[in-house]
């Protein structure tokens, strides 16, 4: 069974993305984490 945040990077493979930019936070953790498995590029913006 798919994860929330597995069912969110799909939906991103299937429009098309690439890369995304975040700041990493425990509130999605499930979203990095089917991130890390994927083929879209995750870029680390810190401030």
């Amino acid at each position: 069974m798919k994860t929330g945040g597995q069912l969110i990077v799909d939906a991103l493979e299937a429009n098309g993305t690439d890369r995304i930019y975040c700041v990493p936070g425990e509130s999605y953790l499930a979203v990095l984490d089917a991130l890390h498995d994927s083929s879209i590029r995750t870029i680390v913006c810190r401030q």
